[in-house]
């Protein structure tokens, strides 16, 4: 049975075109380390994630490029919009994705930031190797291929 604290998972931040660029591998949830206005701007929904990127430096993993405007009534209190934010995972993680990224040249992509159950901000981080123009036209022959057989499906009832 739930918790009655618990909340659904509100998905502010989406990176759309990541599984279309991307051959995704493995994905995990990680939390981000935030201040305070950076947590009351992601809730008003206006954060990008789609150019960002997460990067390894001295045995962490650090989410970079992604844009967190600045909260309105934050004042002097206000972040910066792009600055590198840690992400936290266990050590076990860490060094797995690490080890990934430098011997099969895979890359760290972030697919979605939300809020959990419990109100923390997570990100869901993927282990992805990039995709060829060739893998790219054939997933959009796919796509295009599903749409015209659900229409086929619904017309004939």
């Amino acid at each position: 049975m739930a918790d009655k604290n618990e909340r659904p998972i509100k998905v502010m931040a989406e990176n759309r075109k990541a599984r279309f660029n991307y051959a995704i591998e493995d994905t995990v949830e990680a939390g981000i380390a935030l201040t305070g206005t950076e947590v009351k701007s992601i809730r008003n929904g206006k954060s990008t994630i789609a150019e960002s990127y997460a990067d390894s430096k001295d045995g962490e993993i650090w989410l970079i490029n992604a844009t967190i405007p600045e909260y309105l009534q934050g004042n002097r209190f206000n972040h910066e919009p792009k600055r590198p934010r840690k992400l936290l995972l266990h050590h076990r993680e860490i060094e797995k994705m690490i080890g990934a990224v430098e011997r099969k040249g895979m890359t760290l992509i972030p697919l979605s930031i939300y809020f959990n159950g419990r109100g923390r901000a997570k990100i869901e981080l993927a282990l992805a190797k990039g995709k060829q123009t060739h893998d790219k036209r054939q997933t959009i022959k796919d796509r295009d291929w599903q749409r015209d057989k659900a229409r086929l499906m619904r017309q004939r009832g």
